[in-house]
């Protein structure tokens, strides 16, 4: 019978990884994601504080000396602050309506009858279907028989009928028990006081979500900005940006222009994190 000294090969216990070893292994990939997603950004702030030089690559990733002279000389200019105001008012006053309407849109679809309700709403998301760039003459056209070239209600209302918010929320709002408003209707309450006291305040991490995204896509939003404004006073940050490219301003200007486009964003997505993932992580069970 052998006795001899179980060794550490043998001990199932000291061949086990140790707690700080396992959860920097799980880590790993997150953070190999995070420095691969945050690197452009990182060039874009280097670049941006170095007038009037590039970026050496390979060489020193980390500046001389930090240089935010462009940002003042681009942040100075009369036209950036209405083209940051332009901008706020298309994406905030887009995020309240685009929200306001899919969510009262979703509830229809999602708990209300009516002839044609499937019908209908199958038929709103195949025109997810039609690619955006297609819509662009339609939307110009209908605009332009209304007045509404180079304005800020004609930049906002073609923008207004989005039916990804629209099928986010109705699934949503699917998924939420109809015992709740049977005991509402019992109790004498009507349908809009239903979906403003009970289905509404149910809804906050998808419409946290949805808020993000559609601010993002109008922050960002490019295309249609361009089409529905030829005058300088109207356009928004991405077309103003792209038009001091034809004054042919330094490297430095258009990152230091791309950064303050994107500080916005990412202070929103911070605030709205926790409601960002508890949304995210809901649609996906349900």
């Amino acid at each position: 019978m052998t006795t001899g000294t179980v060794t550490s090969a043998q001990n199932p216990a000291k061949r086990r990884p140790r707690p700080w070893l396992r959860r920097s292994s799980a880590h790993l990939p997150l953070i190999i994601t995070a420095v691969v997603t945050l690197f452009p950004f990182f060039v874009m702030l280097v670049i941006s504080v170095q007038p009037g030089r590039a970026i050496d690559l390979p060489g020193s990733l980390w500046p001389e000396s930090w240089d935010f002279s462009e940002f003042t000389r681009l942040l100075s200019r009369g036209e950036m602050t209405t083209w940051i105001v332009n901008t706020a008012i298309y994406s905030v006053v887009s995020v309240v309506l685009v929200l306001a309407l899919a969510s009262m849109a979703a509830y229809a679809f999602a708990k209300l009858s009516f002839p044609g309700r499937r019908a209908v709403f199958l038929l709103m998301v195949a025109m997810l279907m039609v690619p955006y760039h297609l819509t662009l003459i339609p939307k110009f056209i209908m605009v332009s028989e209304m007045g509404g070239l180079n304005s800020h209600w004609g930049l906002i209302l073609p923008t207004l009928a989005n039916v990804q918010a629209l099928f986010l929320m109705r699934q949503f709002i699917a998924g939420i028990p109809n015992e709740l408003m049977e005991a509402a209707r019992i109790d004498g309450a009507g349908e809009f006081r239903i979906f403003w006291q009970i289905i509404l305040p149910q809804t906050k991490p998808i419409l946290a979500t949805l808020g993000v995204f559609v601010f993002l896509w109008h922050w960002n939003d490019f295309l249609w900005p361009l089409v529905a404004n030829t005058e300088s006073a109207m356009y928004t940050l991405t077309v103003g940006l792209s038009s001091l490219n034809e004054e042919q301003t330094s490297l430095a200007v258009t990152m230091a222009g791309a950064v303050i486009t994107f500080v916005p964003i990412f202070v929103i997505f911070l605030l709205l994190q926790r409601y960002f993932v508890r949304g995210v992580a809901m649609s996906g069970i349900k």
